[in-house]
């Protein structure tokens, strides 16, 4: 790989930016490429896009030319609004699968290094610190204080952004009541993009099982 590439590729991790290394192994050309390039081949774009959504490099013949398509997509983020027992948990299934993890809850009785040891964490109200944090198409954002003068703060902010998943916690009713407050500044498009009640359907009743059912449906929706 030339340097010149290998800087561009430093760069754009420290920006938060995907961007590919496309070499061509039979003639030795090689590329740096951004998600929205194309590359003249149909096809080759096809899979390059899928190679950015699963994470994964991938060796390919594509009319009788061997390709190697090198992902560098910047690290997952997950921004959780509430720390309550469930944040606990599903911060540490969140770091095993290397995500970034950000804690924004204004009581700091509920939110501080002590019950969330090594976590970024904003003693503010959600409006107050979320628009100066990066949130783009690789981060997830979970809702769990049942407060709506926070989550729903949270909330309408996170609706304007492109974030690949919105999970609020609360029961059907719950979500229900959400959307109809939510429903004076927002069209039904928008607000299917919440997922509620939040969680793959396990049967999950634990802090622990809640936190299981939401990771798992934040890498669900990643995936697929």
């Amino acid at each position: 790989m030339k340097e010149e590439f290998l800087n561009t590729i430093i760069e754009s991790q420290e920006k938060r930016q995907a961007i590919v290394y496309l070499l061509n192994i039979d003639n030795h050309d090689e590329k740096i490429l951004y998600p929205n390039e194309k590359t003249g081949n149909k096809e080759l774009d096809v899979k390059l896009l899928e190679c950015i959504r699963s994470d994964k490099s991938m060796l390919l013949n594509i009319d009788n030319q061997n390709y190697f398509i090198d992902i560098y997509n910047p690290p997952l983020k997950l921004i959780i609004i509430g720390a309550v027992h469930i944040a606990q948990h599903l911060i540490l299934f969140a770091k095993n699968l290397n995500f970034d993890c950000i804690l924004i809850d204004p009581r700091e009785g509920f939110a501080n290094a002590e019950r969330f040891p090594g976590v970024k964490i904003y003693n503010n109200w959600p409006d107050e610190v979320m628009n100066d944090i990066d949130i783009d198409h690789r981060t997830a954002i979970v809702t769990l204080t049942h407060d709506p003068k926070i989550d729903d703060v949270a909330l309408r902010l996170v609706l304007k952004c492109e974030c690949f998943y919105i999970g609020s916690l609360g029961s059907r009713k719950t979500h229900l009541s959400r959307l109809d407050r939510l429903g004076l500044d927002f069209n039904s498009s928008d607000l299917k993009r919440i997922h509620g009640p939040i969680g793959l359907n396990i049967g999950a009743r634990t802090p622990v099982e809640i936190a299981l059912s939401i990771v798992g449906e934040i890498i669900s929706i990643l995936r697929n």
